[in-house]
Order: C-alpha cells, then sequence, then structure tokens
C-alpha cells in the first residue's frame, strides 16, 4: 500500500563473515575537533572520528543519542567501514546553552557541521535524540541526506527517560533508568552510568538534559515524515519500552518505500545489544543505497 514501508520477512538480519573479517584490519581514526555556531552563536566543540574508506566516497554519519557517545557506535562501525567512510560525531549536547539547547537547535548544528566539514551528502545513521535529528534533516535539508537509517528515533512516540528526573539525580536513579534502556541488562556498561551520574551532577547539565528531552517530546514529526524521500531503513529493538515497536510502526506508515527490520531479544540502544544484526542490515541497505 502507498505510504507503508516494505518490511523485512525476517525478525533479524544474520551477519557477514567476510565483512567482518575484511573489516578487522582497518582501525578507527583519531578524534578531530570540530568547531561549528549553532543559533545562539556560540561556538560548539564536537569530537568527530572517521573509519574505513577515504573520502571522496558517500559519508555513512552516526548520530548519538542524549546520553550516547561515539563508542557506541563502535561495533557497527566494525562490521560496515570494509565498504563505508564512517563519520561518528559526537556533539556535547548537555554544554548546550540558549537556542541551541533544544531539538530544534541541535538539528541546527548537526546540519552546519555536516554541510561545512562534509561538504556532500551524506548516509545518517541515529539513535534515540540522534534518529529524530536525522529525521528532521531528511525532512528539511534533503540535499544534505543520501539515505537514512533509524534506531529507536524519538519524534512520534517516546517514553522519556527524563520523564520523572531530579535535578541532582541518584546513581540508583540512573542506573534503573540507563538500564531500561537495555533488553539484556549486561549489556550495560557501568562506566556509561558513572559517566552521566558524574555528567549529570552538574546542574546545568542536568538542566539542559530536561530541555532537550522536552523539546524533542514538544516536536511531534507525524505528517512531516511523508516529505522524507530519501531511501530509509528502520533498525528497532521489539522490546524497546522508550520508543516502543508502535513508534516503529507508526515511522513506517509515513515514510514512503521504507523498509523495516526487527530484532528480538532487543531494546532502545539495538546498535549495542544487536551489532551483528544491526551491522547486517546495514551492509545490505547500503548496496541498495
Amino acid at each position: 500500500m502507498p505510504g507503508m514501508c516494505a518490511r523485512a520477512m525476517m525478525t533479524s538480519v544474520p551477519a557477514n563473515p567476510q565483512a567482518a573479517h575484511a573489516s578487522a584490519s582497518i582501525q578507527l581514526g583519531a578524534p578531530k575537533h570540530v568547531t561549528v555556531s549553532g543559533l545562539a552563536g556560540v561556538p560548539v566543540k564536537c569530537e568527530v572520528i572517521e573509519a574505513g574508506q577515504p573520502a571522496p566516497g558517500v559519508p555513512v554519519v552516526f548520530l548519538h543519542g542524549l546520553v550516547g557517545l561515539n563508542d557506541h557506535w563502535e561495533d557497527v562501525v566494525h562490521r560496515i567501514k570494509h565498504r563505508s567512510r564512517c563519520v561518528l560525531i559526537q556533539t556535547p549536547l548537555l554544554d548546550l546553552t540558549g537556542d541551541d539547547c533544544s531539538i530544534h537547535g541541535a538539528t541546527e548544528l548537526t546540519i552546519r557541521l555536516i554541510s561545512t566539514y562534509l561538504k556532500q551528502p551524506a548516509v545518517l545513521v541515529g539513535n534515540s535524540f540522534g534518529g529524530h535529528i536525522a529525521a528532521k534533516m531528511a525532512i528539511a535539508r534533503p540535499d544534505l541526506v543520501r539515505g537514512l537509517v533509524l534506531a529507536g528515533a524519538s519524534g512520534l512516540i517516546e517514553k522519556s527517560m527524563v520523564s520523572d528526573v531530579q535535578i541532582r539525580p541518584s546513581r540508583e536513579w540512573l542506573e534503573r533508568k540507563i538500564g531500561e534502556l537495555f533488553f539484556d541488562r549486561s549489556k550495560m556498561n557501568p562506566e556509561d552510568v558513572d559517566r552521566a551520574y558524574k555528567e549529570l551532577m552538574d546542574r546545568d547539565h542536568a538542566r539542559a538534559m530536561v530541555r532537550l528531552s522536552r523539546t524533542a517530546r514538544k516536536n511531534h514529526l507525524g505528517e512531516e515524515l511523508r516529505h522524507i524521500k530519501a531511501p530509509t531503513l528502520l533498525i528497532w529493538g521489539r522490546q524497546d519500552i522508550v520508543t516502543p515497536p508502535e513508534a516503529c510502526d507508526q515511522f513506517a506508515a509515513k515514510i514512503n518505500g521504507c523498509k523495516v527490520v526487527w530484532l528480538d531479544n532487543c531494546g532502545h540502544a539495538p546498535m549495542i545489544e544487536k551489532p551483528d544484526e544491526f551491522g547486517a542490515a546495514m551492509n545490505e541497505f547500503l548496496g541498495r543505497v
């Protein structure tokens, strides 16, 4: 039916052993710091890491979530960098201020960074808040988006991680909230909890997280998603309780011609819980794009 995605017939995609072997000898590049000014007119220093094939190949840009890092994409990057120029962008979201500290501001920062750093269209891969940014870019700046991969993206239905946030959250609260991102909590890295706790002990950072989350929840993409023309892949955990399966169904109903890959026994961070399946799905998608 028009407007509906062509859905994958399997619940997961098998890994490609040859691709994994081919990527083993390719290392992640050293971090670069790229400074860009957004809506607030304040310089923002982003960390950019490149891996895989050299320019001028079509870049595959990875965008993290609110409490995400470039590191969270590493296992997926290792599975696709034999064929792709991978660009990981880490934006200091909790340091954003003024008009930059919103879903609109973070999107504009990303647009300006990609425009000035890459100077060419890219395949955007986004998880959670990063998926929301990627979808907004595909709507507003189709000239910059060659393809779109959304994993647990916000923008339609989201059970906010910060719905009951405390200005000075306890470590136990954070461990519970971060644990909710996973089906298999053994995949949760205790260092991520320690880092988030340290970050959110800073009141400005805690307020920034609340503001970013609230602006994302208010920015319901709805019918705007029908304007997305880029080839699109949705990779979704069936046990995602933050952006539940019905959120994926709604994205699927509104983005014409996309494909859905469901991952069983997987929560809100499929790139961490299921990197083999995520990488295999991306390799198949990139082959078509």
